[in-house]
């Protein structure tokens, strides 16, 4: 009687699965930005090389080039994730409808939120100008988009009557500088946690420093200068 000869078991390949390896670099390429986006807002992007991320991540200078292409392609990242999730925030409570006023708190802490972590301190840190011309041009239209929908918000208060007379472009700079300066004192060690640092903000920047009575009485005090004839 013939006997059947048993085949050995086929190896275990030690490559991981297409999926799997995507998964795999994607989150070593987060690694990478997001340790280049701390370390440029520890020391600034133009004292941060590449093998200071490099060593930050006990890899080679070399093998950061198969997750990025440059140095400003690193800044580009963090800065464009940033805002990317800023605008994804934002894009949420427009969805979600309700008074412009309650959209626009939820936006600026939303925005404040972000200027805390550490690819949105690298926005306000670091910022634009260390990039070449090709790359700021995008990164100014993504801001733009952001600026613009904070503008429509406050012009849309006014019309509702929530927020006083005002012009929509002014406020939204005046607003969107305040909270980013969030970001270049805030300390993760400091007195206040990011809940109550963008809770105080959003208060101040909406409800001013004077006390109501002092309020009203400034109000009356620019009626009557409006009413004072040229």
């Amino acid at each position: 009687m013939a006997t059947r000869t048993r085949r050995p078991p086929a190896a275990a390949s030690p490559w991981t699965k297409p999926d799997q390896r995507g998964r795999q670099r994607e989150l070593k390429r987060q690694a990478v930005l997001q340790t280049a986006a701390r370390l440029f807002n520890e020391r600034g992007f133009h004292a941060t090389s590449l093998d200071d991320i490099a060593r930050q991540l006990h890899v080679t200078k070399p093998t950061l080039y198969y997750y990025v292409k440059s140095k400003d392609d690193i800044l580009l990242e963090c800065v464009r994730a940033a805002l990317g999730m800023m605008k994804e925030g934002i894009d949420a409570v427009r969805e979600s409808g309700g008074r412009a006023l309650d959209q626009l708190v939820a936006c600026m802490r939303i925005y404040v939120d972000i200027v805390m972590q550490d690819f949105g301190m690298c926005v306000i840190r670091n910022g634009e100008d260390p990039l070449p011309p090709p790359l700021k041009k995008e990164l100014r239209r993504l801001k733009a988009g952001i600026d613009h929908e904070f503008r429509r918000l406050i012009a849309a208060g006014v019309e509702e009557g929530s927020l006083a007379p005002c012009d929509p472009k002014m406020a939204a700079f005046m607003i969107g500088g305040a909270l980013s300066w969030v970001g270049r004192w805030y300390r993760p060690d400091g007195e206040l946690d990011p809940q109550q640092i963008a809770e105080q903000a959003v208060a101040l920047l909406l409800g001013g420093v004077l006390a109501p009575a002092q309020r009203r009485a400034a109000a009356r005090q620019r009626k009557k200068t409006q009413e004072i004839p040229a």
